[in-house]
This record gives C-alpha cells, sequence and structure tokens, in this order.
C-alpha cells in the first residue's frame, strides 16, 4: 500500500507541467514535474567506472531519527499493507508485504530485502563515487521519496544484484513500467548519469508504458 499510494501522489496532470524546473537547472530541494518519458530523455548519459567500489562506503542500515528502529525497519513499517506488531528494540513480528517485483505476497519480514531501487554499486558507478560519505549514507538510507527503496522478496533482490534495467527487470510483466518509472525518478534525484546501454533501454521501455506525470523532489 505504501508505495502504490507514494507513486500516486507522484502522479499529476499534464496541465501542471507548464513551467516546471528541469532536472540540469534543480537545486536541492527544489521539485522538478515532470513525465515519464521526458525524465528519461532528460538523465544524464556518461561512461561509469566501478574504479574504487566497496560497499562499506555507502553506510547503511542507520537509525537517522534515532526512534529505535533502522532504515530497514522504518521501510518495513511503511510499506506493510497489514501493519506488523513493532516491540521492543524495533523487533517487527506479524504483518503483510506485497512484493512487486514478483508479484508476491510475504508475511514474513525477514524473507524480505530492502532493495535500493538503482544499486549502491550502480550509483557508485553513475556519480556516487565523487560523494561525500555523508552524501552516500543519505543516499544508503533515502525515507525522503518511497520510491528510492523498496520492500521485496530476497530471491527477486538477489537475482537483480547490481544490474541495470539493460541487464534485468522484475519477473512479473505487469511491474516493468512501474520499475523504470521508480528507476529514472531515483537517478534523477541524486543527479545520476546512465551509460548508453542503460539510457537506451530505459527509453525503449518507456515507450511502451503510459507516460504517466511525476513529481521528483531533488535530493543532490
Amino acid at each position: 500500500m505504501g508505495k502504490l499510494k507514494a507513486l500516486a501522489v507522484g502522479m499529476v496532470t499534464a496541465a501542471a507541467l507548464a513551467g516546471s524546473t528541469s532536472p540540469a537547472s534543480a537545486a536541492p530541494g527544489d521539485t522538478v514535474t515532470t513525465t515519464l518519458r521526458q525524465v528519461v530523455a532528460d538523465l544524464p548519459v556518461a561512461d561509469e567506472s566501478r574504479t574504487g567500489y566497496d560497499r562499506s562506503k555507502f553506510r547503511h542500515w542507520v537509525d537517522a531519527d534515532r526512534d529505535g528502529c533502522n532504515t530497514r525497519a522504518e521501510v518495513l513499517i511503511a510499506e506493510a499493507v497489514e501493519p506488523p506488531t513493532v516491540g521492543a528494540g524495533c523487533t517487527i513480528t506479524g504483518g503483510q508485504w506485497h512484493s512487486y517485483y514478483d508479484d508476491t505476497d510475504q508475511t514474513v519480514a525477514r524473507a524480505l530485502d530492502i532493495d535500493h531501487m538503482v544499486p549502491l554499486a550502480e550509483a557508485w558507478d553513475s556519480g556516487a563515487s565523487a560523494w561525500t560519505p555523508v552524501e552516500r549514507q543519505a543516499y544508503a538510507n533515502d525515507l525522503g521519496d518511497a520510491r528510492a527503496l523498496v520492500a521485496v522478496t530476497a530471491r527477486e533482490n538477489r537475482s537483480k544484484s547490481d544490474q541495470d534495467p539493460a541487464e534485468w527487470l522484475p519477473s512479473s510483466p505487469q511491474a516493468r513500467c512501474r520499475y523504470v518509472t521508480e528507476w529514472a525518478v531515483v537517478k534523477t534525484r541524486w543527479g545520476l548519469s546512465a551509460d548508453l546501454v542503460e539510457a537506451d533501454a530505459l527509453e525503449q521501455l518507456a515507450a511502451g508504458c503510459p507516460d504517466t506525470g511525476l513529481k521528483v523532489i531533488i535530493a543532490r
């Protein structure tokens, strides 16, 4: 429910698109009003490099608001279609989740992974290698846009690994337009680039999807 609601909130009517800020000219905190095909077209295209990457350079899961629940738990609580019981130490029991990648319901929290929509390694390749440790931590724990982190079955997340949409798509065909949308939104939110093969794949995939209106709050 949480992800579906967030996606619906991100949609806008075509009439609202006039006069919107473009990603290239937007500053952190600005809202970009766009469409799926436009947000894909606006992604900067650049070669990628994995040089120097280490997953530990993206500190996660943190308890940024110090409420006793780390980012993983916060996502599980927010995305539950049936709310779990949250006990001492943010222990989660009960509840139900819908993994949209494979259109599967899950009632055991530990069977779910929290997927970075744009994987940490892909983010590094696409610009995060130049970020500060604080910026990388903020990216790895992004609760500011519900499309950045998603609770999915562990098998689906591990099948994806660090691949981009030219290499991997959710196993449920009905999930793919949403997935492409969220991928492009997260890259835009964080000012990340796409390599040429990725950009071509995104363009082709977006062409087969409704050209929905979107709002993106720029994080960096």
